[in-house]
């Protein structure tokens, strides 16, 4: 992308959200809103203030660190699964129909049987965090491993590369996008894990609050739990893209 087209890209940006910003403040406060169903950016950034000298810092942490653990152990197992199903046949007929039927149960209806298991504190967060991260990395590194150019396998192999030479040097390499567009993914549904695993059933974490505070009706503060939670899900997220475009010449050409 040229220089120029990135500078008009950010200030549609800027602009849009800006936009979106001073007409969600002007509404509530013309009336057109009911400010017990709404809030504004005002009253958001107020309730922040209200909310960071009591116990917001220790609902982040312990949010934070289930997320951190759960999407830590979804990258660990699930990359070497995905890899495996998308290389072997046999491993990929052995396992794949469980991956592919836990793929497609909701989260939320495990969660009973996690808080069963688990109880009520962190490790039952971090469980559904890893559940629902795991499955997008497993998917798309199978894609990934799958889709390599049978020519350029091929050729290796007429140099006398191994399995393990050819997976090693080819097979990963040519799935890192793929394993990164997992990862984006993965963010995206662990945070949907954290904050659905806090609602139902936690002592602390910023989807806790969010329940007390939906609770007795304070909207500003609910806001402010979605306003944390989409910040970090966009630093993360746009984070993870950088790396995609990074290792874009790696896709394999097809």
């Amino acid at each position: 992308m040229k220089p120029d087209d990135k500078r008009r890209n950010l200030l549609l940006s800027v602009v849009s959200v800006a936009t979106f910003l001073a007409l969600w403040e002007l509404l509530p406060a013309l009336g057109l809103v009911r400010p017990l169903f709404s809030s504004s950016p005002s009253r958001i950034v107020a309730a922040f203030v209200e909310l960071a000298q009591g116990r917001l810092w220790h609902d982040l942490w312990v949010s934070g660190v289930e997320f951190a653990w759960g999407l830590g152990l979804a990258v660990i197992v699930g990359i070497p699964v995905g890899v495996l199903l998308g290389w072997s046949s046999r491993f990929n007929a052995i396992f794949g129909p469980y991956v592919s039927a836990l793929y497609a149960v909701p989260r939320v209806a495990l969660m009973p049987l996690l808080i069963l298991w688990l109880g009520i504190g962190i490790y039952s967060k971090i469980a559904v965090v890893f559940l629902g991260a795991v499955f997008p990395i497993v998917v798309n590194t199978m894609t990934g491993v799958r889709v390599l150019d049978e020519l350029l396998v091929r050729c290796a192999r007429s140099f006398g590369a191994n399995d393990r030479q050819i997976l090693t040097t080819i097979a990963l390499p040519s799935s890192t996008p793929f394993i990164l567009a997992g990862l984006r993914l993965g963010v995206g549904r662990g945070l949907v894990g954290v904050v659905v695993g806090e609602l139902i059933a936690a002592q602390a974490g910023i989807g806790h609050m969010m329940s007390i505070a939906g609770a007795t009706f304070q909207t500003d503060k609910v806001f402010v739990g979605v306003v944390i939670l989409a910040l970090f899900g966009y630093g993360l997220t746009a984070l993870l893209e950088a790396l995609e475009r990074r290792f874009e010449s790696w896709r394999p050409q097809r």
